[in-house]
């Protein structure tokens, strides 16, 4: 019993150019198994026996507005020389520098070409083998009861929780980690970007949604209509998807 993140789902009114752009950015294939959708993932990945976190990139028809998103990605650098030509390389590819209070930082806060936010880190010895992405980051108004809720949830490893952050990593030790950090703002709007998750082949689909309801979730209505997949949200409001293992 256990969910695993498998996919960070980015919505776009572009989704092929947002897809090209993150596929770049990461260095990973494109695909599409249907309008409306772009797969980004390393080449022959199946995403649903994942040792490592894809992005999938789905057609809205609303664009993202000036509220910052909840959920970004971190993405990894091995060098100062490579977070610099990392940076240069993607605002080649569209990438634009935004500032989100930040400060004087050594990473950089850049947005997409549809203004999903992400940072470059500079070299941490932590993510080394990470690949490119190190962290998905959410913010949070509670990262201990972040913890409480996403340890029973997921069944990967918390590796620390404080009154500032919780990070969470794959039991096996592999791929990104998921961490919520503390932050003054508060949710506002739909989450531009979420977490997807999926059952292991032998759990119950239904059991795993029933589960996460008696932890805090609650149902959510996106207008999703008769879908094989879950939505929900944390308890603090951050929308997430249980997935059908048949999905494509």
């Amino acid at each position: 019993m256990g969910l695993r993140p498998v996919l960070v789902n980015i919505k776009a009114v572009d989704d092929a150019a947002v897809g090209r752009f993150w596929a770049e950015a990461l260095g990973w294939s494109v695909s599409s198994a249907q309008p409306g959708e772009t797969n980004v993932g390393r080449v022959g990945h199946d995403w649903r026996d994942p040792e490592r976190i894809c992005v999938d990139v789905v057609a809205v028809p609303e664009a993202k507005t000036a509220v910052k998103n909840r959920v970004h990605l971190d993405l990894a650098s091995t060098s100062a020389a490579h977070q610099a030509e990392l940076v240069a390389r993607l605002r080649a590819l569209g990438a634009t520098p935004v500032d989100v209070g930040q400060g004087e930082v050594p990473w950089t806060v850049l947005a997409d070409p549809e203004g999903n936010e992400f940072c470059v880190l500079e070299p941490r010895e932590v993510y080394r083998d990470t690949g490119p992405i190190a962290a998905v980051v959410v913010d949070c108004a509670d990262p201990r009861a972040m913890a409480r809720f996403w340890g029973e949830t997921l069944e990967w490893t918390l590796h620390e929780v404080t009154d500032d952050s919780a990070v969470f990593r794959s039991a096996k030790g592999v791929g990104p980690y998921l961490e919520f950090i503390r932050t003054p703002d508060v949710k506002t709007v739909p989450d531009r970007v979420h977490v997807d998750l999926l059952r292991y082949p032998a759990d119950d689909h239904e059991a795993e949604v029933a589960r996460l309801r008696a932890l805090g979730a609650t149902d959510l209505d996106v207008g999703q209509g008769d879908v094989p997949w879950r939505c929900l949200a944390d308890p603090e409001g951050h929308e997430f998807c249980i997935l059908a293992r048949s999905s494509s």
